[in-house]
């Protein structure tokens, strides 16, 4: 492996932490230091580590054998908890990751649209080949990329009307996660829809990190219904997984029986095991109940933060919505990726301070908590940050 790495996001200097075991919200190095995480996988752990529900499931489906090269009862019961969580989804398909599911996502919407141009907003991350960091990555598709600024209603609104002949689709994160954990602006969210209604443009709600923030992701919590929903992360219980769903008149394209359907294969679309996952953490793992009190925890832990910060004129300061949290040396609003300082000293010197003091989470300062953490462990990560900034 290049670096010894396959997964740059993971990588750190001097060296990566090797885990060896996950259990609640601890996880365990090869040296035997246990760390309490707050990095839930990049959103992916919401569960936490071998949650008794999910490894039941699993233990179950394993029993029927994995690699069945059919359809199985288990894609049915996800496809049925999917859509009933999300009424913006009519139909959805399976893949098997995030990147997938976006690329699927603005794919079918090009073929739909007979249009080759996406809106992106910079700053945004929908997959390892879906980069907008700092400007367009090389690795990405060869699509006709348009750059609005996030959370730019007016510039966003005007960037469709001018180039909606040439837009297949605008695809946004409701919450910038990779950016820094930027929530989006209501208002921001709500111009988009608008317009690209106006001008028929399909947009797509890439909730790969956001669906955890209501039964329903972001869209149901901001009244929003995009034509296309892309999800991935914790729905497939923590395994490897992607869907992308809408519309029946656009996913209705996928349907084999029809003389114009698309073609979409995967060898582990329905894998047996994150079906059997993902429908078992939906159905009874997550409940709106559980989602509150997990939001509750991530705006106790910024609100004590930036409290704490402010009242000592520190530069520091907390961002983003419910159990996403991110970190930041700065005094200034953060509302796009030109706002985030790159304070690369510091966020290294902060991080290697938490993991001295036990506690593990996104290097660029990424928080996404999970279900077994409570108040004592917020308070704790809290009171480490605290220690630093002093």
């Amino acid at each position: 492996m290049p670096g010894g790495n396959t997964r740059t996001t993971i990588h750190q200097p001097p060296f990566p932490l090797t885990i060896v075991r996950g259990e609640g919200a601890r996880l365990t190095d090869a040296d035997g230091h246990v760390y309490v995480d707050f990095l839930g996988e990049y959103t992916a752990g919401l569960y936490g580590h071998s949650h008794p529900v999910i490894v039941e499931a699993i233990r179950e489906a394993l029993a029927d054998g994995i690699v069945l090269g059919a359809p199985n009862r288990y894609e049915a019961r996800l496809a049925e908890a999917v859509c009933t969580r999300f009424p913006a989804i009519d139909l959805v398909r399976f893949c098997n990751s995030g990147t997938e599911a976006n690329l699927l996502a603005l794919s079918l919407a090009r073929a739909v649209t007979g249009r080759s141009g996406v809106l992106v907003f910079a700053g945004a991350y929908h997959g390892g080949i879906l980069l907008f960091s700092h400007g367009v990555s090389p690795l990405n598709p060869p699509f006709e990329w348009v750059v609005g600024e996030y959370n730019d209603a007016a510039g966003a609104a005007r960037l469709i009307d001018e180039h909606a002949h040439e837009l297949a689709a605008v695809i946004v994160e409701p919450v910038q996660g990779a950016a820094g954990v930027i929530p989006g602006d209501p208002e921001f969210l709500h111009v988009l829809r608008a317009a690209t209604e106006a001008n028929g443009v399909p947009l797509v709600f890439d909730e790969v990190m956001t669906s955890r923030l209501s039964l329903g992701g972001m869209q149901e919590a901001l009244g929003i219904e995009p034509d296309l929903t892309t999800l991935a992360k914790f729905v497939g219980g923590g395994l490897s997984f992607g869907a992308f769903g809408g519309r029946a008149e656009l996913m209705g394209r996928f349907d084999p029986a029809r003389p114009d359907a698309l073609q979409h294969g995967g060898t582990f679309n329905n894998d047996v095991l994150t079906m059997a996952a993902g429908a078992a953490g939906l159905t009874q793992v997550l409940t709106a109940a559980e989602i509150a009190r997990l939001n509750g925890l991530g705006d106790r832990l910024r609100d004590r933060l930036n409290a704490y910060a402010s009242e000592r004129g520190i530069a520091f300061r907390s961002t983003g919505r419910g159990s996403l949290v991110g970190l930041h040396f700065t005094r200034e609003p953060i509302r796009s990726e030109a706002d985030v300082p790159e304070a690369a000293e510091l966020r290294a010197l902060l991080h290697l301070h938490m993991l001295e003091r036990g506690y593990s989470y996104g290097r660029r300062g990424f928080i996404a908590l999970s279900l077994p953490l409570g108040e004592a462990e917020i308070d704790g990560f809290a009171a480490a940050v605290e220690e630093f900034l002093t």
